[in-house]
């Protein structure tokens, strides 16, 4: 599914990846685990394409080490950060329904003037979020407004919004940091039914636990 070849980041001299092989295979979940500062995360943005790096980046098959940030999404690439991002006057469905905005076919004249087109994407994004809500368990807070829901959910909405771009494959970083022991298992049990839907599943974590 993903294969990363001889990859090496460096910034100013400083070599925070050195000539990292390895294969993540299909359907299956893997973690990258090192202690803070191992340059994990790194390694999730030189497959994100968001720092320069030398050697290659396969995914399902194709080599996507030159393609730009913004349409590695289209080969199967989605991702959630550390630090997520919710809006927190928007909700959980609005939320979701932002993920799925590579994947609608209208353009900004279709949106002003509510054209049949602009219905019908917007009802599949809809579809679409209740599907992935159904999948994390938070279906039943899709009108609640996401700023005042806690943590956990807050990153189940993240991870969600992921997922809402319908990847082959999800980068996960560190998706328990900051949750409560409950909410860690409440999650874990998510990452699981996210891989027995046929979705590969690559986490970072800083350790075992």
């Amino acid at each position: 599914m993903l294969k990363l070849e001889n990859i090496t980041v460096r910034f100013s001299g400083l070599v925070a990846v050195d000539n990292l092989s390895m294969e993540v295979k299909e359907k299956t979940i893997h973690s990258l685990i090192g202690p803070n500062g191992a340059g994990k995360t790194t390694v999730f943005n030189a497959i994100s394409g968001l720092v320069k790096h030398d050697g290659s980046i396969i995914l399902d098959g194709k080599d996507i080490t030159h393609v730009p940030v913004h349409k590695r999404v289209y080969h199967g690439l989605g991702r959630s950060f550390q630090n997520i991002i919710i809006f927190k006057y928007m909700t959980v469905l609005q939320n979701l329904m932002l993920g799925y905005h590579s994947k609608l076919d209208y353009n900004h004249f279709d949106e002003v003037m509510y054209t049949s087109r602009f219905s019908l994407e917007e009802r599949k994004a809809r579809l679409k979020a209740i599907e992935v809500a159904d999948l994390l368990g938070i279906k039943s807070i899709l009108g609640v407004y996401a700023g005042t829901l806690p943590y956990g959910f807050q990153k189940l909405i993240d991870v969600g919004r992921a997922l809402m771009t319908e990847p082959k494959i999800l980068l996960l970083d560190e998706p328990a940091a900051g949750l409560t022991e409950k909410e860690s298992d409440i999650l874990k049990e998510r990452i699981i039914k996210i891989k027995d839907r046929g979705i590969t599943v690559f986490l970072i974590e800083h350790d075992m636990r």
